[in-house]
C-alpha cells in the first residue's frame, strides 16, 4: 500500500464511534482561539528549530505564508526579517487574531479565509511557507503537501507532533469508554508520504511546550477542554481532574500538560 493511502486509512481510524458521538453533550471538534493567541503571545526568546529552518531561507524583506496560521505562532517569529506576512485559515476568528498580531509588527499583512489546498488558488506565492500543527487534520495529504510546495520559492517548513495530538488522551478513552484508540499516523508516516512525493525532507526532533491555560479557572478550563475531547458530560469533571492530575503542570499562573515531542520537517519549494 502506498504511503499516502496508509496515511488516509490511519487518520480514518480516529473517527469517534457514532454511539459515543451521538451521546456527547458538546462537539469534541474545534479549537479555542484564546489558547492559540496565548501561544502566539508567549513565543520563546530563542528561535525554535522550525523558526531557524525558516529563517535559513527567508531573505531580508521576503515574504512568509503561514497555512493554518491560527494566531500566528508560525509566522510571527519570522516577522523581523520579512516584509510581508500572509495567513490562511478556515476560521475567521483565528484570522482576526493573526491579523492583529501581524499588523502590530509593522509589516504588510494579507489574510485568506479558507481550507488548504482549496484556498491555494487565491493565495500568493511566498519565499517561505510554514505550516504548524495542521496535517493530522488532513486526510488527503499528497495534494496538501504539493500545494504547500508550489507556493514556496525557497522552502517549506512543517511542524507537527511526533504522534497524533489526541494520542495523549488514549489512556483516558480506555478508562472512560473502554475504547482502544489508534497509534498512527505519526511523523514517520508523514516523512514516508513526503519521500513518496519525491520531496526528501530534512528532519529535526525536539521537545515543545504544550498549549497553556491561564487565569483563575485555568485548571477547570483544562479539564473542560479534555471533557469535550472525550465526549463526556460535565458531571464527570472530578473524575477527569483526578485522571489528569499526575500529568498537569502548574506554575507562573498557567496550567498545562507535559512537554510533547515535536518534529520539524523542511524541503525545497518549487515556485519560480
Amino acid at each position: 500500500m502506498k504511503a499516502t493511502e496508509q496515511w488516509t486509512r490511519a487518520l480514518a481510524a480516529w473517527a469517534i464511534p457514532p454511539r459515543i458521538l451521538a451521546a456527547a453533550p458538546e462537539s469534541p471538534w474545534g479549537y479555542l482561539t484564546h489558547l492559540f493567541a496565548h501561544k502566539a503571545d508567549t513565543l520563546p526568546a530563542d528561535p525554535t528549530p522550525s523558526a531557524r529552518r525558516a529563517l535559513e531561507e527567508l531573505p531580508p524583506g521576503g515574504s512568509v505564508l503561514d497555512v493554518g496560521c491560527g494566531a500566528g505562532a508560525g509566522a510571527l517569529p519570522l516577522a523581523a526579517r520579512a516584509a510581508a506576512l500572509i495567513g490562511v485559515d478556515p476560521s475567521a476568528e483565528m484570522l482576526r487574531a493573526f491579523y492583529a498580531r501581524a499588523e502590530a509588527t509593522g509589516k504588510a499583512v494579507t489574510t485568506i479565509e479558507g481550507t488548504w489546498p482549496a484556498a491555494a488558488e487565491d493565495t500568493p506565492i511566498a519565499d517561505v511557507v510554514v505550516c504548524h500543527h495542521v496535517i493530522y487534520n488532513v486526510a488527503d495529504l499528497a495534494p496538501f503537501l504539493l500545494r504547500l510546495t508550489d507556493h514556496a520559492r525557497r522552502r517549506v517548513v512543517l511542524e507537527m507532533t511526533l504522534r497524533h495530538p489526541m494520542s495523549d488522551l488514549n489512556d483516558l478513552w480506555l478508562r472512560f469508554h473502554g475504547l482502544i484508540r489508534p497509534t498512527t499516523p505519526t511523523a514517520d508516516d508523514a516523512v514516508s508520504v513526503l519521500n513518496e512525493l519525491g520531496l526528501a525532507p530534512g528532519r529535526s526532533d525536539w521537545m515543545a511546550p504544550p498549549l497553556r491555560w491561564s487565569g483563575p479557572t485555568a485548571r477547570q478550563d483544562l479539564v473542560a477542554w479534555t471533557r469535550r475531547r472525550l465526549c463526556l458530560p460535565a458531571e464527570r469533571d472530578a473524575e477527569i481532574d483526578a485522571a489528569l492530575a499526575p500529568r498537569i503542570r502548574e506554575g507562573d499562573g498557567t496550567v498545562s500538560l507535559p512537554l510533547r515531542p515535536v518534529v520539524t520537517l523542511w524541503w525545497a519549494g518549487s515556485a519560480d
